[in-house]
């Protein structure tokens, strides 16, 4: 029987999170522990947790009981680690708690309740680190905490002002993921295009060349390294504009994911958010003319405290002109600590529901169009699994993995995960295209 300790681990939350989780399993591997796939074999369990909305912090919470109950010995880290006294208040018999992006802290907590081994060789670690998700593909992660006052979030509390990592490093890292296999990038962060406001765009050098510290330049590197490279959380910046072109030559993904969240002027402002919408839709058009084929996703709030029937209807209009190609909406749900809790007139939760069904009918019809003018295309699609049917299972350039579609390859032979194909498009659902190979 082994004697060498055993880690559960359990990440929740969002890509940034993930990344989070994976630099903290990579640093466990590196010191000879073993990760153990269930509560019973592990001598202790980590709970990576979200604390972004209630219920976030209901499933962390519950999560974190879960696992008390079935092991005991429960070190939690994470957002909603930045607000102890919560955790505590619910579990008080949990190990220690730290915040967010705190490898160290993690580590020492874990050598306290579980002391380390005799350090392994470390080769026994790939040099990407432990990934949490498939092979072929891997979130990259450029910058901590967030500079915005937006009303309804509480990040920049808990991961703190933005902090990007050095140019030089993230471009290591991504160099190391694609030697390891990975063939897509999704570059993530709070704020993604403010990369390197906070080190006035600092130069480094990578490879023998100079890098600006900032998006364009950090797009313009990772093009060099053949695989896909697809943005995310991308706040509609003036510098913005510079991608585009970088899409359209096919240096990096046509897929622009910006958070836009409402398209009412008021709400927006109540908000705290950028609230030029008539600037957004010129930009949009002006996007589209250089790369016809880029691809816009966006997310937006429904139910605000103070969205009136005309808010509403503004935010449907937006949709029908901007003519998003993904789209995701969630009601309004008040988080502690949030300022928008303290808006007037906060909206029922039966006229929300009725707006998000609206909403999300008037963007299916949006969705339908634009997926039946693709039928008869060719284009290249990623291979993530196979299906129950024994279908391969893939996305496309307009589709990042769990929040968009997929693409349903019915004749496609075994042995193709984490390859790009060539397909045919045959026929199309709501969200979802089929094809043939081609």
């Amino acid at each position: 029987m082994s004697n060498i300790p055993k880690i559960g681990f359990i990440s929740l939350g969002c890509p940034k999170a993930l990344v989070d989780s994976e630099h903290i399993l990579t640093q466990l591997k590196a010191e000879g522990y073993e990760i153990s796939p269930d509560y019973h074999t592990a001598d202790l369990v980590v709970v990576n947790t979200c604390g972004f909305i209630d219920s976030a912090v209901q499933e962390s919470l519950e999560t974190i009981g879960e696992a008390i109950a079935e092991n005991g010995k429960v070190i939690v880290t994470g957002c909603l680690g930045a607000r102890a006294n919560e955790i505590l208040a619910v579990h008080p018999k949990v190990l220690a708690i730290t915040g967010p992006h705190a490898l160290v802290e993690v580590m020492s907590a874990v050598h306290k309740h579980l002391p380390k081994p005799h350090d392994p060789f470390m080769d026994l670690v790939p040099a990407a680190g432990i990934k949490l998700t498939p092979k072929h593909y891997a979130y990259l992660k450029i910058s901590e905490g967030c500079n915005h006052a937006c009303t309804f979030c509480i990040i920049p509390s808990m991961r703190g002002k933005l902090d990007s990592y050095p140019v030089d490093q993230v471009l290591a890292q991504a160099k190391k993921l694609v030697e390891s296999g990975v063939r897509e990038l999704l570059v993530v962060a709070q704020d993604t295009s403010a990369y390197g406001v906070d080190v006035k765009y600092k130069m480094q050098f990578w490879e023998g060349r100079p890098v600006k510290t900032r998006l364009t330049e950090l797009c313009e590197q990772l093009a060099t390294l053949g695989i896909w490279i697809r943005l995310h959380y991308v706040y509609p910046y003036p510098h913005v504009d510079e991608l585009i072109p970088l899409m359209r030559d096919g240096k990096i993904l046509p897929y622009l994911d910006i958070p836009l969240q409402h398209a009412s002027m008021r709400i927006l402002k109540d908000m705290k958010r950028p609230a030029n919408v008539e600037n957004i839709l010129a930009r949009i058009k002006k996007w589209r003319e250089i790369c016809p084929n880029i691809v816009l996703r966006s997310t937006f709030i429904v139910g605000f405290p103070g969205e009136t029937e005309e808010d509403f209807e503004c935010l449907l209009d937006f949709l029908k002109e901007a003519k998003l190609d993904r789209v995701g909406a969630f009601c309004y749900s008040p988080v502690t600590g949030a300022r928008a809790n303290e808006l007037a007139n906060p909206i029922p939760e039966e006229i929300k529901q009725e707006r998000l069904a609206r909403f999300m009918e008037t963007q299916a019809a949006i969705s339908a169009e634009k997926l039946n003018a693709k039928i008869g295309q060719t284009m290249q699609v990623l291979v993530d699994s196979y299906n129950e049917d024994g279908f391969a299972v893939a996305r496309s350039c307009a589709d990042a993995p769990e929040i968009d579609g997929v693409v349903i390859i019915e004749d496609a032979p075994e042995g193709l995960i984490g390859l790009w194909v060539d397909v045919n498009i045959v026929d199309t659902d709501t969200y979802d295209l089929y094809e043939q190979m081609a």
